[in-house]
């Protein structure tokens, strides 16, 4: 801290006294001119300012734009102090008075008095040191220790005798302060006024006529005390003099000062100093009391005096950030009222009884998690109001946080950060400041300061799975959930937001759009239509998940939709397949054995799986004891040997069911004629559906005539057909081969399926179209579809090839189609 010299305060006090007015209620500020190391700019100013009051312009004297001051967060911290005796008009740039300034009560007997400051300014971060020295008015009396002071004086006392008196006691400082004392006119005391060490003024009755202890045993006198102040104040105080016997000498202190080194917050009861005064008299005249002559109304309230032992205690706490040292006059009086003084002058001294104070400037609440490495976020200062050793104070941030101290101007210090912040990993810190002064043993305070990290849309939305697989069963109702997709986005609020769609694509040809639809707000797909297993099994969709950031962040997924089966399709009958009104005959040879192959019932599923499981059943028959059908084959077997007595026609009623749930099921009806012999042909015409019995009797009819007139060519047919008996045994001794037309589109063999079975094949013999009993016999034939109105053709190398028997060795029949 610099201070003025000896010319500086000369100067400032003839320059006072130039320009303070003779009223006290007007007053004038002014601009002192200091050394350049006492502050960037310094004022003066005198005390007792109404509140308001302009100091000077800030923003002109330190060339700133006072414009700026607001913008800037300019604020004005005080020294030492936690009272704001100034402030800042934002709005002029005028330093102005902020509270009551007392001279007296703030710096006491100092002859100088200053308050010092320091201005912040941001953005640019700027400091600057204001002084403002404080001056004295007269606003202050002299006062006496006591309103009556008694002397006793021996009236052996010789003219010229002196006896001073308790020294009067203002508050003000220099001219202000005491400077004449007056007596009343009397008849024996005249005044003397003195100056003592420190330049204080004192009074001493002078004695100019001897005193009469007969005449006069008390004397009463008015004593005035004045300052130099305009205008000029006065206190008054009663002299009672008490006229005694003869008492020579007064008491002499053993120094005539103490001085004391005391450290603050001492015990309440401390002994501070014995001051001690020896009287040569004897008895009461050399028996000396003690008490304070002179002392503030601070100290008073600090320190005690023993009237009897001198001992001075301490009565109250004692700070040294308050006041640093206190100055006190002890007079020493003896029973006959003569009284001498001295000085205790106490030092105090600092421990370190503050701890260091951390202040936030200024501070960023929300620092954005893009923010770079050294971004400054805020700005505190440490202050610690102990001096010398216990003042140097460390700060610190404690624990693993991405900021750290960076020191600025003085006790100031910057918060940067230190590394890359994401707010996904952690969204808040708690930045523990810790400040220690380099006392002992050393102080510590902490102060924790909250900031948050602000979202920026820097994560994309991210889908649970890499893929997803929905299953939806045909025929499913259009607006069925097909399946749930979602997406997390680990940023906050609109960032974090997610939005479904469908990528643009077509399935088929068709737009996907076609087939489901996306809830954008639930991440659920709906079905827009029903599916069939039939058409397609599976297709794929691309989702997009996009959020609500700026610029939008966005993530695909695959959804792959399968369709599964339901048992919505009866099964098929391919063979025996109906051909109009006509209906398909087979002859079984009469001399047949049991397990012989007789025919085969062939049925196709469209569903697949389980659904296209197919089972046999003979559900009605002619003789039900005679033929059987196999459960998965289809395969209708002689279950016995055939006898001579069963009847020639057999009407067989299958059934084929699938294994669906529920299963669904068809019926074909599968006719069967026993004989050996092409020549019992003609007895066919018998064999009809129940249900056409009427067509029968006119079928017969037709058969009667033709009989009649074609009896000839008949019998001719008879002899031929014997001729060639054998021929046609071997002609149905082969496999029985379903021609590939009878397998409707999309159909598919597949092993197991419940659909044709590749180990078996079946040759078709087929009359002509025409209406007559002719009957052609051709051989196996695999490559093709023969219409029912054509004579199938082999060649010879297939006739050759017409022997193969079945792997059981069992005789086929011959298909017959009937002209009804």
């Amino acid at each position: 801290m610099s201070l003025f010299t000896i010319e500086d305060r000369l100067y400032t006090h003839l320059l006072l006294h130039f320009l303070l007015f003779r009223t006290h209620s007007v007053c004038f500020l002014f601009v002192l001119t200091v050394p350049a190391s006492f502050g960037d700019v310094s004022y003066s100013i005198p005390e007792e300012l109404k509140r308001g009051s302009v100091i000077g312009n800030i923003a002109k004297d330190l060339d700133v734009d006072f414009k700026s001051l607001l913008d800037r967060k300019a604020r004005l911290n005080a020294e030492g102090s936690s009272k704001r005796y100034c402030d800042i008009n934002m709005n002029s740039g005028d330093l102005i008075v902020a509270e009551r300034i007392d001279r007296d009560q703030l710096c006491g007997e100092k002859t100088v008095c200053n308050l010092k400051f320091e201005l912040m300014l941001e953005s640019p971060f700027d400091l600057h040191r204001v002084v403002v020295q404080i001056q004295d008015i007269n606003d202050n009396s002299p006062g006496f220790p006591k309103d009556v002071i008694r002397l006793e004086i021996r009236e052996s006392a010789v003219k010229g005798a002196r006896f001073p008196v308790n020294e009067a006691h203002d508050a003000d400082i220099g001219q202000n302060a005491v400077q004449s004392y007056t007596l009343q006119r009397n008849d024996h005391f005249v005044l003397a006024v003195q100056t003592n060490i420190d330049g204080g003024k004192y009074a001493e009755l002078v004695l100019e006529k001897e005193l009469d202890r007969e005449e006069q045993q008390e004397v009463s006198l008015l004593l005035t005390a004045s300052d130099g102040g305009t205008p000029q104040r006065s206190g008054t105080v009663v002299i009672l003099v008490t006229v005694l016997d003869a008492n020579d000498n007064i008491p002499v202190f053993s120094q005539a000062v103490y001085e004391v080194t005391l450290p603050e917050n001492v015990p309440l009861g401390t002994l501070v100093v014995t001051v001690s005064a020896s009287d040569a008299d004897e008895g009461a005249n050399g028996a000396v009391t003690y008490e304070f002559s002179r002392i503030s109304n601070e100290a008073k309230h600090l320190f005690s005096i023993d009237r009897k032992t001198g001992e001075i205690r301490v009565t109250g706490p004692i700070d040294f950030e308050e006041e640093s040292s206190y100055e006190m006059r002890i007079e020493g009086k003896d029973g006959a009222g003569l009284a001498s003084q001295t000085k205790v002058i106490v030092d105090i001294t600092d421990v370190n009884d503050n701890a260091p104070v951390i202040f936030v400037a200024s501070l960023i609440n929300s620092v954005p998690e893009s923010a770079p490495p050294g971004t400054e976020i805020g700005i505190i200062n440490v202050q610690d109001l102990d001096s010398e050793g216990n003042h140097p104070v460390r700060c610190s941030i404690q624990g693993h946080v991405p900021f750290k101290l960076k020191p600025s101007v003085k006790k100031y210090y910057s918060i940067v950060t230190t590394g890359e912040l994401d707010r996904e990993l952690q969204s808040e810190y708690n930045i523990s400041l810790t400040a220690s002064d380099e006392g002992s043993p050393p102080l510590s305070s902490f102060k924790i300061l909250h900031v948050s990290i602000s979202d920026v849309n820097d994560n994309p939305p991210a889908f649970d799975k890499q893929s997803y697989s929905a299953y939806v069963t045909e025929n499913n109702k259009p607006g069925t959930s097909v399946i749930s997709v979602r997406a997390r986005d680990p940023d906050w609020r609109q960032n974090g937001t997610v939005f479904y769609s469908l990528l643009s694509s077509e399935v088929s040809g068709v737009p996907v759009s076609s087939f489901v639809s996306i809830n954008g707000d639930t991440g659920v797909i709906h079905a827009v239509r029903s599916f069939d297993y039939e058409q397609f099994r599976s297709f794929k969709v691309q989702v997009v998940a996009r959020d609500n950031g700026s610029p939008p962040l966005s993530s695909n997924v695959t959804v792959s939709v399968f369709i599964t089966d339901e048992n919505d399709n009866t099964p098929q009958i391919l063979y025996p397949a109906p051909l109009g009104n006509s209906m398909m005959t087979e002859m079984v040879p009469k001399a047949a054995h049991a397990g012989s192959l007789v025919s085969k019932v062939i049925a196709v599923d469209a569903d697949s799986g389980q659904n296209a499981w197919l089972s046999y059943q003979i559900l009605k028959s002619t003789d039900p004891g005679l033929f059987t059908i196999g459960l998965h084959s289809g395969e209708i077997r002689a279950q016995r040997d055939i006898a001579e007595s069963d009847t020639m026609k057999q009407n067989l009623v299958v059934s084929v069911k699938d294994n669906g749930q529920p299963s669904l099921s068809t019926t074909c009806a599968v006719y069967l004629l026993i004989s050996d012999n092409l020549a019992e042909v003609p007895e066919l015409k018998d064999m009809s559906y129940d249900n056409s019995s009427k067509l029968t009797s006119y079928l017969i009819i037709a058969l009667v005539s033709v009989c009649t007139f074609f009896l000839t060519f008949i019998v001719l047919i008879v002899v031929v057909k014997f001729c060639r008996r054998r021929k046609p045994r071997l002609l149905f001794d082969g496999a029985v081969a379903i021609p590939g037309a009878y397998f409707p589109p999309n159909y598919a063999d597949v092993d197991g399926a419940g659909t044709l079975r590749s180990s078996y094949n079946y040759d078709t013999y087929l009359t002509t179209g025409s209406r007559t009993s002719d009957f052609k016999f051709v051989r196996s034939f695999n490559d093709g579809t023969l219409p029912a109105d054509q004579t199938l053709k082999r060649s010879p190398q297939e006739t050759s090839e017409l022997g193969e028997m079945t792997g059981d060795g069992s005789k086929f029949s011959t298909l017959v189609k009937l002209p009804f």
